[in-house]
């Protein structure tokens, strides 16, 4: 999850507070020493308490990939060893909050039945598994709403027949080639943390 820092013109320091809200991380900002949740990114207790941050768009993608629409990138380079994260992504489900609607995508369903054509709170949003990457776009592109199909690592959309990269949204070839896809803010998370926050939540089912 990629949250906006700056709230009502302060930008906050975050850390991570140890504790469990939820069964979810919590964090701690050391300028006011408010205590957050992560997935719903809000203050609980302290001067803050009942402020949200806002959720950003965020790419899971390669460096490789990246680097070829983006050469001009840098990134923080730490010297220590690479270890696996012990998360199961296919124990996890993608969550697209908009407006005053939530919907949480198990992964299985998204890799069985993917790419996923819907609405969140009347948005037409795709959402798209691509082996260990995901991605949740909105299908409207020059006021149009798009429907689409996975074929060979790639997105299609019925309408005018563009392929699509699946990791950045890009037209690769077709009549949209010039578009690229608009990025929804999105997360992952476990069924049971879901079901702590968001007990009237949609759970889509193929």
């Amino acid at each position: 999850m990629v949250h906006r820092r700056e709230l009502n013109g302060r930008v906050l320091t975050f850390g991570n507070e140890g504790g469990l809200y939820g069964n979810a991380m919590t964090w701690w900002d050391h300028e006011t020493e408010s205590l957050w949740s992560q997935p719903i990114a809000e203050a609980l207790v302290g001067e803050l308490a009942g402020q949200r941050l806002d959720l950003y768009p965020f790419a899971l993608t390669t460096w490789g990939e990246w680097r070829g629409s983006y050469p001009d990138t840098l990134a923080l380079g730490i010297n220590t060893r690479l270890t696996r994260s012990g998360f199961n992504l296919d124990s996890m489900m993608v969550v697209v909050e908009i407006g005053e609607d939530i919907a949480a995508f198990p992964i299985p369903s998204l890799r069985a039945d993917g790419p996923v054509n819907t609405a969140v709170d009347g948005v037409p949003v795709v959402i798209v598994m691509d082996d260990d990457r995901w991605n949740v776009f909105n299908r409207t592109v020059d006021g149009h709403v798009l429907t689409f199909e996975g074929r060979d690592d790639v997105l299609i959309d019925v309408e005018s027949g563009t392929q699509w990269g699946i990791a950045l949204g890009f037209g690769v070839s077709g009549e949209l080639a010039d578009h690229q896809l608009l990025r929804v803010p999105a997360f992952t998370i476990f069924p049971s943390e879901y079901d702590n926050f968001w007990p009237e939540g949609e759970i889509w089912a193929p």
